[in-house]
């Protein structure tokens, strides 16, 4: 596609979101992710809700997961700097899971097996969490703000009750903190939109063969995830493995998002990062189907908790149907089944060509 025409259809999907919004204030959202970077599934996602004209995000919180706590920061610091963007505020949170710990995960793997992606932990990739390891993109001039992200989150929905989505697209350490901060953070948001958990994904995919219920998000902090799971929020949104997988980031993806001239394109054409079949848009769908839910074409309800026992199904997803439920209290979570595939994809590209949305 040439460029001049990706600007036309980024400028007609910004004056139709903008008609459609016209008169109505922005929807208010908090993310919280483990920001790895430069690109990736996490920046990118942070990218789609910066971009919409719909959104007005209040800040972004940070937690060790895919990489170390101060690693994300720099990367997401970096990225707003080269979107034009340094009035979103940054906050570090939780370096380390509430329990989980790198020693013990190793006599777990020696016991029951390797697991797939180890995130911070991951050896080809690992360093110690004061550094910063690469950045390819360079460092950042900015610093991240003078507050920690639990005690953002719990004032901010103060500020503005039933008014927040609390988008988590990482390990859960973050909100719990916030809820043992402060047991009425949950009852004080509109909603809560996570990625995360895994139920009987249909893929070939090694990491869930042989282990269908086990995802990072939940598996990185499961006590976290399961305090997050049992707090009584008005809504749960679940975008699980079972429908990722069924998208792709591709090169045909990435190179009409190049094409355009806009800051976004720029990052994601020099730091969009492609690794073959099982490179999938994970974070992007669930920033994506809370902008747009008509993405989403099949869902379900589920009650949801984590395995907190020490054995081999430690951290992996347990679910129930209504008629099946425990007696302890588990809440009711929206999961999302099926997508239209080509609206999101367009709607991928759409916003990541679009100039910056200006702050008003």
């Amino acid at each position: 596609m040439k460029p001049g025409r990706v600007w036309f259809c980024a400028a007609s999907f910004l004056l139709l979101m903008s008609l459609t919004s016209w008169g109505q204030e922005k929807r208010k959202i908090i993310i919280d992710q483990d920001a790895a970077g430069p690109g990736g599934t996490d920046q990118q996602s942070m990218l789609l809700l910066i971009q919409s004209p719909q959104t007005d995000v209040l800040g972004i919180t940070v937690v060790t997961g895919d990489q170390w706590l101060h690693a994300e920061v720099a990367h997401t610091l970096r990225m707003l700097e080269l979107i034009g963007r340094t009035d979103i505020p940054v906050l570090l949170g939780a370096e380390y899971p509430l329990v989980r710990r790198q020693q013990e995960t190793e006599q777990w793997e020696q016991r029951y097996g390797s697991v797939a992606w180890l995130g911070a932990w991951t050896p080809r990739f690992y360093h110690t969490p004061d550094e910063l390891g690469a950045m390819l993109e360079g460092k950042p001039t900015t610093r991240p703000v003078d507050e920690d992200a639990a005690h953002f989150l719990v004032r901010m929905v103060h500020k503005f009750p039933n008014q927040i989505t609390i988008y988590e697209g990482g390990p859960m350490t973050n909100l719990a903190l916030a809820i043992s901060i402060d047991p009425q953070f949950s009852g004080l948001v509109k909603e809560l939109v996570f990625m995360g958990a895994s139920f009987n994904p249909r893929t070939d995919d090694p990491e869930f063969v042989n282990a269908p219920t086990h995802e990072f998000n939940i598996w990185f902090d499961p006590e976290a995830a399961h305090i997050a799971l049992q707090a009584p929020w008005k809504k749960i949104v679940c975008t699980p493995v079972d429908i990722s997988v069924k998208t792709r980031l591709t090169t045909d993806l990435v190179n009409r998002i190049k094409a355009a001239d806009s800051p976004a394109a720029h990052y994601i054409g020099k730091y969009a990062r492609l690794r073959g079949n099982y490179d999938y848009l994970w974070d992007e769908l669930a920033a994506a189907a809370w902008l747009d839910p008509s993405i989403i074409t099949k869902k379900e309800t589920l009650f949801m908790d984590v395995d907190l026992d020490r054995g081999a199904g430690y951290g992996n997803t347990l679910s129930w149907v209504a008629r099946d439920k425990p007696k302890i209290e588990v809440q009711p979570v929206e999961v999302q089944d099926d997508l239209d595939l080509d609206k999101f994809y367009k709607m991928f590209v759409d916003l990541l060509t679009a100039p910056t949305p200006k702050v008003h």
